[in-house]
């Protein structure tokens, strides 16, 4: 049975992945906020929950041994061990559901795991979210204050390593504004990049 729309395109899914503190999180939260038609994944992690985060619409927080069953039973379309420290997860079937309903779909991961994906589901499209400038990332993470100075420097190790990654996306969006990021992401998921 066909659950999508007659005569509409078949959902594609995109990936958004960049740098620790480029603002995925808040592109994402802005998306959900202004655009309800568009699906967005909500990551299983086993990292504890920052102040404000609610389990189930920012993150679900699982304990190892649920982490470890879940990558187990095949129900994970990526993961990965994130700054050396807790574990992310896209759980696969909601991902497949949305997309079988014909839904823009959206993934807020980190760069392992969009690599997965890449070799998972080639036909996904890949935007990469980049800060304005190496100052500015800092400064979005220093501002942050969700980390101790040894995390801080842990995150900035791997978001230059992650910014190197830039090539392998099909899209680059810089966050300069939050807004503006997002709509630009939901105009590439609505209009398809490709015609």
């Amino acid at each position: 049975m066909n659950r999508s729309q007659p005569g509409a395109r078949p959902s594609r899914l995109t990936v958004l992945a960049g740098p620790t503190a480029v603002g995925k999180g808040s592109v994402s939260a802005d998306i959900r906020a202004h655009h309800p038609e568009v699906w967005i994944s909500v990551s299983a992690t086993t990292r504890p929950p920052r102040p404000g985060e609610q389990n189930g619409v920012h993150y679900w927080f699982v304990s190892e041994a649920e982490f470890d069953r879940m990558v187990a039973q095949d129900e994970l379309l990526e993961w990965a061990v994130v700054h050396q420290r807790a574990r992310y997860g896209t759980p696969r079937g909601p991902v497949d559901d949305a997309l079988a309903a014909g839904r823009p779909a959206l993934l807020e991961i980190d760069l392992q795991g969009a690599r997965q994906v890449r070799a998972a589901m080639p036909g996904a499209y890949f935007c990469f979210l980049a800060p304005p400038s190496w100052e500015e990332l800092v400064r979005r993470l220093v501002g942050r204050g969700t980390e101790s100075e040894e995390e801080r420097e842990r995150r900035l190790a791997t978001a230059r390593l992650e910014l190197a990654a830039e090539p392998e996306f099909d899209r680059v969006i810089v966050n300069t504004e939050i807004h503006a990021a997002a709509e630009e992401l939901v105009a590439l998921m609505v209009l398809d990049p490709n015609s």
